[in-house]
């Protein structure tokens, strides 16, 4: 028999998450986005992971890369952030795995 402490860490395992590229704009600059940020951090559900990110040099953009189990768990956060930032999420893939899925006609 499986004890359930075992068969949560299988369950998370082989949970699929998926990559996302997040592009926010601040709507009127960065100076409330830095304010909220300090006082309540990133406001992330818990089932998404902040991986990376990259600003612009002008810091009018900034662009995410977060990890989740589909687009609609980025949505809680998105609307935390809705007043202040505009986003752009998209679907991404390494290129090691793109590549890897190409050669092998899975792409």
């Amino acid at each position: 028999m499986v004890s359930c402490a075992a068969a949560v860490e299988t369950w998370d395992a082989r949970r699929i998450l998926i990559l996302f590229m997040v592009v926010e704009r601040f709507k009127r600059g960065t100076a409330l986005v830095e304010e909220r940020f300090k006082r309540d951090g990133r406001m992330l559900p818990e089932d998404v992971t902040y991986v990376a990110s990259w600003m612009e040099m002008d810091g009018l953009r900034c662009f995410q890369l977060i990890e989740a189990p589909s687009r609609q768990a980025l949505a809680p956060w998105m609307a935390r952030w809705s007043d202040l930032v505009e986003f752009e999420v998209s679907e991404v893939k390494t290129s090691a795995e793109f590549w890897s899925k190409a050669e092998s006609g899975d792409a």
